[in-house]
Order: C-alpha cells, then sequence, then structure tokens
C-alpha cells in the first residue's frame, strides 16, 4: 500500500510517500510544495492544489494523511494553515482516497514513542525508520511522519479485526 503523507502549510506544505507492507516501511519520495509569497492568497491556494495534484497523478498512493491544525498564538497564520490543509484534503479526497487525520501530538507519539517529543527526535527516528532516506528538509520530514503514523494505524486496525472476527 502506498500512502501519501502531508504537513500542510500555505508557504511550504511537506509530503512523503512510503510502501507499507505490514510492519515494513519503504521510502517512496518525498519534497516541498513552496507557494509564492508575493501571489495573492487565492493564487497560492490554486498553486497549492495544482502541485498536490501532480503530486497524486505522479505516485497514485492508495491512501493519505494530513496533520491537523495546530493553534498559533497568530491567527492569521492559523487561518492561511487552515486554508492550506483544507485544499489538501480537498484534493486527496477528490482522487478518491481515504483520509486519515493525525494531531501534532499522535504523530510525535507514533514515531518517537512520545507525544512530547522535540522536532529533531521525531526527524532522527524517520530517518531510522527509512534508512537510505534522502529527506528533503524539516517539512518533509514532518509529512513522512505523518505517513508513517498512519501506517501504524492502518495496521493496527487489520491486527483488531483480525482478532475481533
Amino acid at each position: 500500500m502506498l500512502i501519501l503523507g502531508l504537513d500542510p502549510g500555505l508557504g511550504t506544505t511537506g509530503w512523503g510517500v512510503i510502501a507499507a507492507e505490514g510492519n515494513r516501511l519503504t521510502h517512496i519520495a518525498n519534497g516541498q510544495i513552496r507557494t509564492d509569497a508575493s501571489a495573492p492568497l487565492a493564487d497560492r491556494l490554486v498553486a497549492l492544489h495544482d502541485q498536490l495534484t501532480d503530486l497524486l497523478l505522479a505516485h497514485r498512493p492508495d491512501s493519505a494523511a494530513v496533520e491537523e491544525v495546530f493553534v498559533n498564538a497568530n491567527p492569521q497564520s492559523t487561518l492561511k494553515l487552515g486554508q492550506a490543509r483544507g485544499v489538501a484534503l480537498l484534493v486527496a479526497a477528490r482522487a478518491g482516497l481515504a483520509v486519515g487525520e493525525y494531531a501534532a501530538r499522535l504523530v510525535k507519539k507514533a514515531v518517537v514513542g512520545t507525544g512530547a517529543a522535540e522536532k529533531v527526535q521525531v526527524h532522527a527516528m524517520v530517518a531510522r525508520l527509512l534508512p537510505g532516506a534522502k529527506i528533503a528538509g524539516a517539512d518533509a520530514a514532518d509529512a513522512l511522519a505523518v505517513a508513517i503514523t498512519h501506517a501504524h494505524h492502518l495496521a493496527s486496525a487489520k491486527a483488531r479485526a483480525r482478532v475481533t472476527v
């Protein structure tokens, strides 16, 4: 199963694609989508939409996962983050993908073992879980962590379904 993880942002959206076979995870690709900060908001959202659509067409994931919005001290930043997240959810849903949504604390707990982990710890564990992956920056590492979290949750759900049958 191919899983697309997204760490949405208006300026930079991180993405990562992994393959999950049971507990085995394999890095496929990762990167960052950037929008022009000087462009109008609507144009930036269209650019994000178009690049995410191209990404889905290129990798054809079976499932997607998106990090949930956290509240910033600056309400404008939170609003822009929410709009970028909405575009990410829309693109994945329009492609027919089931979309998992995960809070940052849950991602940290799934990847590092504690919800209070620092970003550097998350990035180190992503590198350990996906050996040999050349990670395209912090946002891409966060997106890969979201994809890993989704893979763990899918595997857990399958295991629980086998037990209850």
